[in-house]
């Protein structure tokens, strides 16, 4: 059951028009606590009143909008869509058009059509999926490679922390192989996610890298997003992260 928390008299505050959440049989204490700040984030409110699928988008425009990833015509692959929101963001600025999709977006979880973007239901960390995205884009070139992709959390902090690493050295791998000369790569990383020798391989690649905390993303979240722009594209492929020996 959902509440608005109400003051002892006169105006309310902000604090007073909170929607607090009643403990519910069966829920446990850290989904009553998620729901909570579901109805109260301004983003979940926003991304409804545009028609968005998740507040993510926000993160992804307001990336855009201060280092400038999209521009008309370019061709973006969408590495952990769903539920669709950057995709939907990505398809907009560059006018992606189901005539001409410039989108392919993959995810293991089903999404429903977005117009403009070809989707994928699939692992992306399965050994077909490069190939399918290729196929996807034509055999054409990308000019962006974007990955919100992260592993559910075990609670045991060094097995996520592999975990994250390890989605993140697949997902460069990746933009590496498809990205056009001058292309750019955005993934979301967590606080000590991002290992030096991954960073290293990257600077070898691009010409640019750094981190960015758009304000959407929240505070208290570790989250932030790694970005590489200016692909090389002509650096040997033996100076990326060598996958670990058994």
């Amino acid at each position: 059951m959902v509440d608005k928390a109400l003051g002892t008299g006169g105006r309310k505050s902000d604090k007073d028009l909170k929607i607090r959440v009643r403990s519910a049989k069966g829920r446990k204490v850290s989904s009553t606590k998620w729901l909570e700040r579901q109805l109260n984030d301004p983003y979940v409110a926003r991304a409804r009143a545009e028609g968005l699928r998740s507040r993510a988008a926000f993160k992804i425009r307001e990336i855009d909008q201060k280092h400038k990833l999209f521009r008309k015509g370019m061709r973006v692959v969408d590495l952990g869509a769903a539920p669709g929101g950057w995709s939907q963001i990505a398809a907009t600025a560059t006018g992606s058009t189901d005539a001409n999709p410039l989108i392919v977006g993959i995810d293991y979880l089903e999404m429903d059509p977005i117009p403009g973007v070809i989707l994928l239901q699939k692992d992306f960390t399965d050994e077909d999926a490069p190939a399918q995205l290729i196929a996807a884009m034509g055999g054409k070139k990308a000019d962006l490679v974007m990955s919100d992709m992260a592993w559910p959390t075990t609670g045991h902090r060094p097995t996520d922390h592999l975990r994250i690493v390890h989605l993140i050295e697949v997902a460069a791998d990746f933009a590496i192989d498809v990205l056009a000369p001058g292309g750019t790569f955005v993934a979301k990383v967590f606080q000590g996610g991002t290992e030096h020798e991954l960073l290293h391989m990257l600077k070898r690649h691009f010409r640019t890298t750094f981190h960015a905390k758009p304000p959407s993303s929240r505070q208290d979240s570790a989250e932030a997003y790694l970005v590489a722009k200016g692909f090389k594209g002509d650096v040997p492929r033996e100076t990326r992260v060598e996958d670990d020996e058994e």
